[in-house]
């Protein structure tokens, strides 16, 4: 039996929503006609079995939902009726998002001109392996912070997605509700002429270093490093109690408390690029106990700035590491653009000298812990403020016996001024003389070994800087535990050779030279185009 109500319905569709209304149109039938043959004991087979009057319902429940779900429909995302069965939702409950397909359905196709106009804050479309999808809303959600995934919008980033999670099967499900489409297949893999023969080269690496176990967790480094961190606390606090607070036993022990400040820093970090438990709900567990309850700081604001590192090294305008709030000027662009713009906020010629004496002492007492404060206040993260405020309940319940609340905050303002020198020249060393510039939408491979540096193997470095001295294979794999790095460095310097990358390895004093006449170079180029241009 034929309907007008619902051939004229039909009618009023506009191109492009067909696919979308017959889908809404089988479904919402098929569900009518079991209801129905329920209640009157036959089972109808196809919608014509249904009277005009049973169509106006119909038509009345379709267009009630066609109103809310087709604008859903007029976009260009995959043609699959996906929503239906709840599979955009989030895992673990989460609230819907943008609608995508899933992995079925005909997909809509994208030139990456088209992905590469969202990239601004509010409406931004990443690629992973050729699968176009928008984060806008994600990013306010996101574990890593928003300003890390608008750095990849407009872009492809399938090597920093790798890069970064672990569990990858996890993840995907919160990709599925995100997905908009894909590359049309005319459209290379890779965006702004990147070289296809060496991604693909460097992501086969990563597999063989996978197959060759050098993501796999060595238990017992992780406990002793732990347990050697512990045991400094503990001889800190055994001196203070056998030998009392005098001169000589107070500067021992704040020794120990600075050597014992910088090993937990070495190990949090650790936890927080995921790379010791195979479960991540642990390694947040342990970095919050670690950057919280031993050091006095908040896990969420070392994420949200240090993976913004990761993603784009030595970045201007994306790494925040780089921004040394107009004290400082870096590399061999920012200083000429300071100075055709006449901009002295500081003497920058003389940087190279008053370097020593607003860097190395004051990163972590000053700047680092009102950046943190200031942090948590404001975005309200009472969780990472309760660790933060165990750590100094702990150090004033142990010491104040003995030194006073005054003698106390000496005490610690004396640690945390040792280790601020320990933290910024391990850190600085490997990029601060690397290249620094404006977005250039290197490669993974090719950013990174831009940005970084090594510094020799030995047993005494590897130690003193967490490991870090392999900063070139930690940048590459953040998420590989640092005892695999000496084994991957072989195979990675092959690959770089390979196509003509610079690898440089450099000793542990000719990597802190290197700060110093780094800093002289790009001063020098800022008088230069301060004075003549």
């Amino acid at each position: 039996m034929f309907c007008p109500l619902s051939a004229r319905f039909t009618q009023q569709t506009s191109p492009g929503t067909d696919t979308c209304y017959a889908g809404l149109h089988g479904v919402l039938a098929g569900s009518y006609l079991k209801s129905d043959a329920g209640q009157q004991g036959h089972t109808p087979t196809k919608l014509s079995d249904i009277n005009c009057i049973q169509a106006n319902k119909l038509l009345v429940s379709f267009q009630s939902l066609t109103d809310k779900y087709l604008p859903v429909c007029w976009s260009r995302r995959c043609s699959s009726s996906s929503w239906l069965d709840g599979t955009e939702e989030m895992g673990g409950g989460g609230h819907r998002q943008q609608l995508g397909s899933g992995e079925s359905g005909t997909c809509a196709k994208y030139t990456w001109e088209e992905v590469q106009k969202h990239n601004h804050r509010g409406d931004q479309w990443l690629v992973i392996e050729r699968k176009v999808y928008n984060v806008s809303e994600w990013t306010k959600r996101h574990p890593g912070g928003r300003r890390v995934l608008g750095h990849y919008a407009g872009e492809d980033a399938t090597d920093a997605f790798t890069a970064f999670h672990p569990d990858q099967r996890f993840v995907r499900k919160f990709l599925k509700p995100l997905l908009l489409g894909e590359l049309a297949p005319s459209e290379p893999s890779q965006d702004h002429g990147k070289n296809a023969a060496l991604m693909e080269d460097f992501r086969t690496l990563r597999q063989n270093l996978e197959a060759q176990g050098l993501f796999r967790t060595s238990p017992l480094f992780f406990i002793l490093y732990l347990g050697h961190i512990l045991l400094l606390e503990g001889l800190s606090l055994a001196l203070l109690w056998t030998f009392g607070n005098g001169w000589i036993n107070t500067i021992v022990i704040c020794l120990t408390l600075a050597v014992s400040q910088a090993q937990a820093g070495w190990l949090q970090h650790d936890f927080g690029h995921l790379s010791v438990f195979k479960s991540s709900t642990w390694d947040h567990l342990l970095h919050k106990f670690v950057i919280g309850h031993l050091k006095g700081a908040s896990a969420n604001w070392w994420n949200h700035r240090h993976f913004q590192h990761h993603a784009k090294p030595n970045v201007v305008t994306k790494d925040p590491d780089i921004n040394m709030l107009k004290i400082l000027v870096l590399g061999n662009v920012l200083p000429v653009e300071y100075g055709i713009k006449k901009l002295k906020h500081m003497p920058y010629n003389y940087q190279h000298q008053y370097f020593f004496l607003v860097g190395p002492p004051l990163l972590i007492p000053l700047y680092f812990n009102m950046h943190i404060f200031q942090t948590m206040v404001m975005q309200r993260d009472w969780v990472d403020f309760a660790w933060y405020l165990s750590y100094y309940t702990r150090f004033l319940t142990c010491y104040v016996p003995y030194y006073g609340v005054i003698g106390s905050l000496v005490l610690l303002i004396v640690v945390r001024f040792l280790e601020s020198h320990w933290f910024v020249w391990v850190t600085q060393m490997n990029h601060i003389p690397m290249d620094i510039d404006y977005e250039k939408h290197d490669d993974w491979l090719t950013m990174q070994l831009k940005a970084t540096c090594n510094i020799e193997h030995s047993s005494f470095n590897d130690w003193f800087s967490g490991h870090l001295n392999f900063q070139i294979e930690h940048h590459l794999f953040p998420t590989m535990p640092r005892h695999s790095y000496s084994r991957a460095a072989p195979q990675v310097r092959e690959l770089c050779e390979k196509y003509g990358i610079k690898y440089q390895v450099k000793g542990l004093w000719e990597s802190w030279c290197d700060i110093v006449r780094s800093l002289k170079k790009s001063g020098d180029m800022w008088l230069d185009a301060y004075l003549h241009k």
